[in-house]
């Protein structure tokens, strides 16, 4: 979690020039099959599990006894639907949580563990039943890999030395055979480990000068089998801020893999009063997809950084932490960050993923906040009921591009939407050639009162048609309910070429992607 100020900047998504030839409100969208760029990261679709909330606990873990079905104490029906998102990998314990986490307290007999006080979030008590075991249980029930956030801000270098080896060794070592005493004989895959989070804030208040020489020395302490050793990640910045990144990338080149990077979308831009997640108006859903289209130009100047100090791009630029922040809903606790997702997020999503893909080649993770129940969820529950929000549906649809190869896209004759003094793109795009072979086109209309009809031409090739799914409803803040689970969801999407030509009518605020047939 952060607390961050947003500021202007341009908005760039896909190359954008004017197209005279095309009559008003239809747009040309042009594919180079021909030059394949970097592959999309099946990373940048990570997700986020941080102690916070009913983020874990009740919406994830249940423990074995409860009657609501589970495996090995997490919900049979979450683990089924994150499954269907082909998971690649979850970010664990945290977040802010991660600076208070001492490891030891979340291994052994569970009715041993200590309680302890969630300081950041709620005051709750924090009982420890989900530690280092019970997480790789989930990730072994999703097929995905753990990224670990190491305690920096109130931890020891030797703590979490003895949670590296305890987690990767397999020696004869006391902490080895600890683990293994745990109930864990092999050791665990860590693909990836950070030390620290949000140095700059909750997990310390350093300058980045400070965090990066703690960051060599932490870094060079952490030992692990070489097979087994996981990749490092340096905690970044936020929001406008390159500093981060260049301290990094400058002085600690040789010992990370990568820099993360958070930026959260609030609707009016003020961490007080950030908006509702539902019954806003149009100038709400506006501002809410200006903001986040801003996070392309932090990314950008993030990567000039990096092109600087590490033109080998051997440093990878992690966003992970991304997603909307709204005021939390009325009759909960504010401290557990439960908000309702709408139509509106689903469409934020969509925005960023197109994004991510045209930073392929330094943007090779992403990890949206969170996976259940806290901030933009892909899932909400309620006791033993559970439902799918229009931003888990649009993950779902942008599976094909997970380790799909990036095309380049232009995008001409764009009809901007424009409210106010606010003007963003009308029309983005992203297309990709998926492992399947298909050529995977994603178009969003950021526009709620009016469709869309883009000319899709793929150079050197005729289309005969294009097959996918649909997301769109009529309300901007159309949002699944416990009453009414399924109010908005994806439905079947199809166009056909006429003359040699394809046009693909994209609905108002909507999401689609489609494979190209041809």
């Amino acid at each position: 979690m952060n607390i961050i100020k947003h500021s202007i900047a341009a908005i760039s998504l896909v190359t954008i020039s004017a197209w005279p030839a095309f009559a008003a409100n239809q747009v040309s969208v042009t594919i180079d099959a021909g030059k394949p760029g970097p592959v999309i990261n099946k990373n940048v679709y990570g997700q986020f599990a941080e102690h916070l909330g009913t983020g874990i606990y009740e919406g994830m873990y249940v423990g074995t006894s409860s009657k609501i079905p589970n495996t090995k104490g997490w919900r049979n029906d979450v683990v089924g639907a994150l499954k269907q998102l082909h998971v690649p990998l979850v970010r664990w314990p945290g977040g802010c949580f991660a600076d208070e986490y001492h490891w030891k307290d979340g291994i052994g007999p569970r009715a041993r563990r200590p309680v302890k006080v969630n300081t950041n979030w709620g005051g709750v008590e924090e009982s420890n039943a989900v530690g280092t075991h019970e997480f790789f249980d989930l990730v072994d029930l999703l097929g995905a890999d753990a990224y670990v956030n190491g305690n920096l801000g109130s931890g020891t270098v030797q703590e979490m030395a003895d949670w590296v080896e305890y987690m990767t060794s397999d020696s004869k070592s006391s902490l080895a055979n600890l683990r293994r005493k745990n109930g864990r004989d092999k050791p665990f895959k860590v693909a990836y480990f950070a030390i620290g989070n949000e140095a700059w804030g909750c997990g310390g208040n350093m300058t980045p000068e400070h965090y990066t020489n703690l960051y060599k020395n932490y870094e060079t302490m952490l030992k692990a089998p070489k097979e087994n050793r996981p990749l490092m990640i340096a905690s970044g910045g936020n929001d406008y801020d390159t500093k981060w990144t260049d301290v990094i990338s400058k002085n600690a080149k040789a010992q990370t893999s990568a820099i993360s990077f958070h930026y959260y979308t609030i609707p009016t831009g003020k961490w007080e009063g950030k908006g509702a997640a539902t019954g806003f108006a149009e100038p709400h859903w506006i501002s809410t997809l200006a903001n986040t289209l801003k996070i392309d130009s932090m990314i950008k100047n993030n990567i000039a950084v990096l092109d600087k100090n590490d033109p080998e791009k051997k440093i990878g630029l992690y966003v992970d932490e991304w997603g909307t922040w709204y005021d939390v809903e009325t009759g909960t606790t504010p401290g557990f960050l439960y908000q309702q997702n709408t139509l509106r997020d689903a469409v934020v999503a969509a925005l960023n993923f197109n994004i991510f893909h045209q930073h392929a080649d330094r943007v090779q993770m992403t990890n949206i906040a969170q996976m259940v129940n806290v901030l933009q969820a892909m899932i909400l529950t309620e006791k033993d009921k559970m439902l799918l929000t229009p931003t888990y549906h649009a993950f779902h649809m942008y599976v094909p591009f997970q380790d799909a190869t990036s095309l380049p896209v232009t995008v001409a004759h764009d009809q901007a939407y424009t409210l106010g003094e606010t003007t963003i793109p009308g029309i983005s795009a992203s297309a990709a050639r998926a492992k399947d072979g298909k050529l995977y086109l994603s178009l969003v209309n950021t526009n709620p009162g009016q469709p869309a009809d883009v000319v899709v031409n793929v150079a050197g090739k005729q289309l005969a048609g294009a097959n996918g799914r649909v997301l769109t409803a009529t309300a901007m803040d159309a949002h699944n309910t416990f009453q009414n689970p399924q109010a908005i969801k994806p439905a079947p999407f199809s166009a056909r070429a006429s003359g040699g030509k394809l046009t693909v009518t994209v609905p108002a605020k909507a999401v689609v992607v489609v494979a190209l047939e041809g």
